[in-house]
């Protein structure tokens, strides 16, 4: 079994943090960097390609 630590970024702030279970907020290094992410989420700043709904006159066989 490896010992060695993965290291990530903190997507938020990009202070380097280590994966570990008892690093409670990760990927983010503390909760305030967790909270400013999520209040970005919230605020919908970010966002997720939605795909485009086919047309229901295609849905239809006739």
């Amino acid at each position: 079994m490896s010992s060695e630590v993965t290291i990530v970024n903190c997507p938020t702030c990009g202070k380097q943090v280590a994966w570990t279970t008892e690093n409670q907020y990760r990927p983010f290094c503390s909760e305030r960097c967790k909270l400013i992410d999520l209040g970005a989420w919230a605020n919908e700043d970010y966002n997720l390609p939605a795909q485009e709904e086919e047309p229901l006159s295609d849905l239809i066989r006739h």
